[in-house]
């Protein structure tokens, strides 16, 4: 039988989403990929900085150990073949133990993530974020310039996630979007019974409850809710994770109170939005992604 990722929590990230190439996509940006490609061959054996997802995916991986490897992370780069080498000599020397890699040279790569059968996507362009989610594979894209993670938590993967159009369908925010904020309380206090449709990251959130339930004793799991709803909105939420048998660490109903400072407190290593306002709010305090889902990226 041939080697297989079933029953591993696989994070197919882009190699500017994992290093700090900003530098070098300036010269790409102001001349064409033989410049980058000449600049990178020139820094081969310089390793890149630590890019916005690196703690994620470093703390990710120390879920494995030698008697069990629960998490695959794999390098699916717009880069060509002689610049990811580069991205994987900067992988060895932080010992991250990352052995895929896909190099497309411009090309999408998200078709790629089918066969890999990809938790998680994450990667700075648009366009493969919104293929990607098309295709049923939670995705988000990375703000370069974000805020790094803290370094307080080494033994604990701290994911923040907002709810509607994210965890949750964009059903209640399209009553939003089309009626107001009271039509939204309503149709949730009459829905409060009701659990909300699954959105783009539910299937994230139940491997992450997988990875958590397999008890590795070094490294834990904390996840938390960010959202703009506010009472009497809150309980359908609550509801809604209680019948996938899901509990999240902490739950913040904010009521439209701005992200960012909740965040910065809460210190994740990776926080997941829908609107690009709450995502450049959340950017200045913590490591963020844009989900480009559901009505408001219509």
């Amino acid at each position: 039988m041939g080697i297989s990722l079933d029953g591993k929590l696989v994070v197919a990230i882009s190699s500017r989403a994992l290093f700090d190439f900003e530098e070098e996509n300036q010269v790409f940006e102001q001349n064409d990929d033989t410049a980058y490609m000449r600049l990178q061959l020139e820094r081969l054996d310089i390793p890149a900085k630590p890019g916005v997802a690196f703690s994620l995916v470093q703390k990710l991986l120390a879920f494995n150990d030698t008697a069990s490897q629960k998490v695959e992370v794999v390098i699916l780069s717009r880069n060509d073949p002689v610049s990811g080498l580069r991205v994987m000599k900067s992988a060895a020397h932080y010992a991250l133990p990352i052995i895929r890699c896909s190099f497309t040279r411009g090309e999408p790569p998200w078709r790629y993530l089918k066969p890999l059968h990809a938790n998680l996507f994450l990667s700075t362009h648009l366009s493969d974020v919104r293929a990607a989610l098309a295709a049923g594979v939670p995705a988000a894209q990375v703000y370069p310039l974000s805020a790094h993670a803290s370094v307080a938590h080494p033994h604990e993967v701290r994911i923040a996630f907002d709810g509607d159009a994210v965890l949750f369908s964009d059903e209640a925010e399209r009553v939003y979007q089309d009626q107001g904020l009271n039509a939204f309380q309503q149709h949730e206090m009459d829905k409060v019974a009701l659990p909300l449709p699954d959105g783009p990251f539910k299937p994230l959130l139940v491997a992450l409850h997988a990875l958590q339930q397999a008890a590795t004793p070094h490294m834990r799991i904390r996840t938390a809710l960010v959202t703009a709803r506010s009472a009497p909105a809150h309980e359908r939420a609550i509801r809604t994770l209680m019948n996938w048998n899901i509990a999240v660490d902490e739950a913040m109903f904010l009521g439209g109170l701005d992200k960012g400072e909740f965040l910065r407190e809460f210190e994740p290593d990776f926080f997941f939005d829908d609107q690009t306002g709450h995502i450049e709010s959340a950017a200045r305090h913590v490591p963020s992604g844009h989900v480009a889902s559901g009505v408001r990226n219509g």
